[in-house]
């Protein structure tokens, strides 16, 4: 079982990948965020994928499967102003349903407080 939630707080139980394809594509520079998180994994709330717009609409996705060495984030550039949202959704709705290739997907890197953006991480690569 997954919940989605919004950074208005809403919550959707079980989102189906149209549902979480439709709260990423809502998102905005007021409404920031949406965390996928598992409900049926220990420990409670550390299994979870976010995304973060960022002021450029570019994205940050993060994902966590456990305690703070699972935690890994990536930086996905804004290169289509229509389809933005399309390689985020993909990756989230593939992480949500367990499909393979979601790991593939994206560049990504731990995540760590002294470097909290993946796009400055040194280990990034651009695209």
């Amino acid at each position: 079982m997954v919940q989605a939630i919004e950074a208005d707080g809403a919550c959707w139980d079980d989102p189906s990948e149209e549902q979480l394809h439709d709260l990423l594509a809502d998102m905005s520079l007021t409404w920031r965020f949406v965390i996928v998180r598992r409900l049926d994994l220990e420990p409670a709330d550390q299994h979870y994928m976010q995304v973060y717009l960022n002021d450029d609409l570019s994205y940050q996705v993060e994902y966590r499967e456990g305690g703070p060495d699972t935690h890994f984030q990536a930086w996905v550039p804004r290169e289509h102003e229509l389809f933005a949202v399309e390689p985020v959704a993909k990756v989230l709705q593939a992480w949500a349903y367990r499909r393979p290739g979601w790991r593939e997907a994206l560049a990504w890197v731990p995540w760590s407080p002294e470097e909290p953006c993946a796009r400055h991480h040194p280990h990034t690569a651009t695209r």
